[in-house]
Parts: structure tokens; sequence; C-alpha cells
């Protein structure tokens, strides 16, 4: 399945690195959301794309932009790398059925059983506004989002 710009965002609830059930749609009518698939807790990658959303919170909470991150693996593992990292926005794992929402927003990677960098901007409608899909090896640019998220508000 491919997700597409103007599209109404598939609906999911997963697990926070806290082990709490986050529903998508809790945010509708209140808050925009930016979902960023990454493809693993600790790899280097992910931890400098992480790192700058981390370090440039302001951005997207000043715009009214709740930031979810979403990985295959399991909350414990989020757990971990989020506590190391001091990430305070949610990690989300899509651990079982393995990869189930990030298929639902065509970036599963099937060969390493992981996501792609697949980034979406949700509005509060629900709402796709804006997306970016990378490969596993590809950073993202938050630069980007900057744009994105400037243009959204």
């Amino acid at each position: 399945m491919s997700i597409d710009v103007g599209s109404v965002a598939p609906d999911f609830t997963l697990k926070s690195q806290h082990g709490e059930d986050i529903t998508l749609s809790s945010y509708r009518g209140d808050t925009n959301v930016l979902l960023v698939f990454f493809p693993f807790a600790f790899s280097g990658i992910c931890t400098g794309e992480l790192g700058e959303i981390r370090d440039n919170a302001g951005v997207f909470e000043d715009d009214g932009v709740q930031v979810l991150a979403v990985s295959c693996d399991h909350f414990f593992a989020n757990r971990a790398f989020a506590d190391r990292d001091g990430y305070a926005f949610p990690i989300l794992s899509d651990f079982w059925p393995h990869g189930e929402v990030t298929k639902a927003y065509g970036t599963f990677n099937d060969d390493a059983g992981a996501p792609n960098r697949g980034t979406y901007l949700i509005d509060r409608e629900g709402i796709v506004r804006w997306m970016v899909q990378k490969g596993i090896g590809e950073p993202r640019d938050l630069a980007e989002y900057r744009t994105a998220v400037a243009e959204l508000s």
C-alpha cells in the first residue's frame, strides 16, 4: 500500500517506549503530527536523525506538531534507546504484528524487515499534507521538515 499527499492517514495504535498505547486519531482536531519511521534503534543514521529532532524540538512544538517516531523494534529496545539519548517524544513499536503499520504507510523494507525512512506530516484533520521517503541508508534533511511545518501553519 502507498500513501499519497491529500489522503487520510491510516489510523493505528502502537505502544510507546513507556508501554503506553498511542493512537494516531487521538490527535485529530487538536494537533498536527510528524510521523517519522526509522529502521533501527541505536544505529548511526537513526540516532543522528532523531537527535536533530530532539535538539530542534521547538520547531515542532511552537507550530503545534507532535513528533511520533516509529520502528519495528520492541518497545523495550525503544525505551533503552530513548533513555540513552534523551528522546522526550514518543517512540512507537511496530513490533507485532511485525511492521503492520509500517506496511500500511508503504515504507516497509521486506529485505531488511524494517522501515525505510518515511516521514509524513499529518494535519489536525488527519490528512497527509507532506511526505518524504528515503532508503535505509539515506538520511533525511531536517530543513525539509522545517519547511513543511512552516507551510502547514
